[in-house]
Order: structure tokens, then sequence, then C-alpha cells
């Protein structure tokens, strides 16, 4: 089968590789999408793990081979898959600390060599521990929304850990595809989203996804309230309900002449946003924030920003060796939180499913572009620069190898 096999940073190869053989408590299954994480474009770009790997976690597919001890799944079945699970039983997971625990950190879905997610590959093997993660996708819905209900549980994930009540405000700092997957279950759950960001396009879009208030921080400081809701309409070049299946960017149409935009850079809680937060909260402060770019400068801002007793939650900052001076006394003192949060919890995983596939929270709209499994380094640059009309990437496969 071909595969794009990870053989060193910044070094994305497609190859031929075997198809993985599974054994008797395992699947395998033909992969259809996979999406481009931030998590994996970081692994590859600065080489954290040992080669060769292929990467790829956000996937879904079709079952095509059946263990002889498997119950529940049979062949030709839609499917999406969950590359960790918790054994629910040990200390961490006791404490809920799910991402903590020594089976959770084992990945359990493979396509060649040290297990890393596999999807960026023809087929992989799903392991046995990780079967009660695999979820039956519904005739009406696409294999994008299977692949997206990964990332959707991180971030509810993310959402549970803070103590919010119907009404707080809160600040989403990051209108990428995670910032705008957080303002729009925000405002499912009742709550008022400041979005900033430094691409005005992307503030657009979190007005149509719910954020009542936006600021562009790239430096002319602009702040615009959303009194009325919006329909989500067009994003970028993907049109409502068009199949994922279509590429929007395909061969060498990968050369972009628009400005490229870097996540982490800029100032995004701006003097626009205190003025703002002084008239919105009534002086009082956010009730939290939600940092979703790799931007030190942002929590600091974010730090002064929220009230006392309030919290800041980052979802980005997941490179080690990073050190930023922080007030402690703000954390004592005052009683703001300091909260991380990283991957996705399985307990929640019947909630995102039944909001994604009843399409409560229509995660379509997100997807942007699509690339076949031969351009997955395209795929990942892109992800990795993104630009103004771009958001959620997916690898997608059209034709495989038969086994």
């Amino acid at each position: 089968m071909r595969a794009a096999v990870y053989r060193g940073p910044d070094d994305l190869r497609v190859e031929t590789v075997p198809v993985p053989r599974i054994q008797a408590g395992e699947l395998l299954v033909k992969v259809a999408a996979c999406g481009v994480c931030p998590t994996d474009i970081k692994k590859i770009q600065y080489g954290t793990l040992t080669p060769p790997r292929i990467f790829g976690h956000e996937t879904a597919g079709t079952i095509v081979r059946v263990g002889a001890r498997v119950k529940g799944f049979k062949p030709g079945e839609r499917v999406a898959l969950h590359h960790h699970i918790p054994c629910l039983r040990c200390h961490a997971c006791r404490h809920r600390a799910f991402a903590q625990c020594a089976q959770y950190k084992r990945t359990g879905i493979t396509a060649g060599f040290e297990p890393a997610g596999g999807g960026y590959a023809e087929y992989v093997r799903v392991m046995s521990f990780v079967l009660p993660g695999v979820v039956k996708i519904p005739p009406r819905n696409s294999f994008a929304e299977g692949a997206l209900l990964e990332p959707v549980n991180t971030v509810l994930k993310a959402i549970q850990r803070l103590t919010l009540l119907r009404g707080d405000t809160v600040l989403v700092a990051g209108q990428g595809p995670i910032g705008l997957m957080f303002t729009r279950l925000l405002k499912l759950k009742g709550i008022n989203v400041l979005a900033t960001d430094l691409i005005e396009s992307r503030l657009q879009l979190a007005k149509k996804f719910g954020a009542r208030w936006t600021v562009n921080g790239s430096g002319g400081e602009r702040a615009h309230e959303q009194h009325t809701s919006e329909a989500i309409g067009v994003v970028g070049r993907r049109p409502p309900g068009a199949p994922f299946e279509t590429p929007t960017l395909s061969g060498g149409a990968h050369g972009v002449t628009r400005p490229t935009i870097r996540p982490g850079g800029g100032d995004e809680v701006s003097g626009a946003a205190t003025q703002l937060l002084e008239r919105i909260t009534r002086g009082r402060g956010l009730d939290a924030a939600i940092i979703t770019v790799p931007s030190d400068a942002v929590v600091q801002q974010a730090l002064g920003q929220v009230r006392g007793g309030g919290q800041i939650l980052l979802f980005a900052h997941t490179r080690r060796g990073r050190q930023t001076a922080v007030d402690l006394a703000t954390v004592c003192v005052d009683e703001k939180d300091l909260l991380g949060s990283y991957s996705a919890d399985f307990t929640v995983q019947k909630k995102v499913v039944q909001w994604v596939f009843s399409r409560r929270l229509d995660v379509r709209p997100f997807i942007t572009h699509t690339f076949p499994l031969e351009q997955t380094a395209a795929a990942i640059e892109l992800a990795a620069h993104p630009t103004p009309d771009s958001l959620k990437v997916l690898v997608v496969q059209e034709t495989l190898t038969p086994l």
C-alpha cells in the first residue's frame, strides 16, 4: 500500500509499505479521510519522535477485515477511529486525568513501524484496546464528519474543565479550526464569546459561528459587536454542502500568492479588546480565556483581562522547554486558575457523536481544503502555514491499492 512516511524533521515521503496484518482481536480499516492536526505538524517539523513513523490520527474509513474474536463489527461498515483509549481503572483515570493514563499514552492505531496513528496511509490496523473508541458513521454522514469527531472531542473536554455559567463572557484567542470549534460550542452552551484573531476573514467566520464580539489584533485595532445570529455560510472556497471528496486545492496549486499567516504572531488581546471588555463586563473582566495560539504574550495579556477567580486555559502550548514569566500573585491572591488541556476524553465521546452526527454542531464548514495521499506533505505545509481562506485540511483517498 502507499503511505506518507516520516523520515526525519520536515521529511515526509510517500512510499510503498506492507499492508498491516491484524490479530484476532483487531480490525483492518481502509482509510477514507484523515485530518491534519497541529500535534502531528509539530512532530513532523521539529522531529520530536524518532523515524520512521506514519502519522495521522483524525481518521475515518471502511472496515475491510475483522479479527476472529471481534464482536459487533463487520466488513463494509463505515467508522471513525479513536487512537487513544484510557484504561479507566488506574490512579490517573480515577482522577479523570485520562491523558496521563499509561494505556492512553499508547497509540492503538498503526499503518506500520512504531504506532503513530497511521491515517496518512491506505489502510490502518486498529488494535484491540482501542476498539471501544470505534464509532459507526450513520448513512447520512460523511467520512469527513467522522474524521472530525476527535478534534471536537478535545475541544469539548477542554470546555468541561472550565467552571462556566450560562451568560458568562469568555475570550477565545485564535480563530483557526480549533478556535472556531471553541467559539461554536461555547455559543451552543449559552456563553458570550469574544473572539480575537489576526485574520479578518476568520473574524467574520467567528461571527457566523456565534461570537458576540470580535477584535482584530493585527495592528489595526477594530472591535465589532455581533448583535444578531448569522447562518453559517461559505467558508473559504468550499460551498456549503459540497462533498468533501472534491479537492479545493490540488496538484501544483499549492503555490500560494496570498500572504501567508503564521500562527502565534501579533498582539491578539489588544487595546481595542481592553476597551471593549470594560464596557461588556462593566469593569468586572472576563470569566475565562481560552488560548488556542502558542503565544506567551497572549497568555500574559489574558491573565490581566480575566477577573479574580476566573480561569485561563492553555490549548496550544504543547512544545516542551518554553518558559515565560507569570506574576504568581495573580494565581494566589487573585485566585485565577491557570489550566491546561490536552488530547481527548473518551467518556464524552457519546455526546460528541450526538452533536456532530445530528449536525447541531455542523463540522462540514470547517473543512476548506482536501489533498490526495500523494500530496500529504503539501497538506501539512498548508495547515502549518494557513492562508486567509484555509481552515481544516484533510488528506483523502479516492483510489486505493486493492488488497
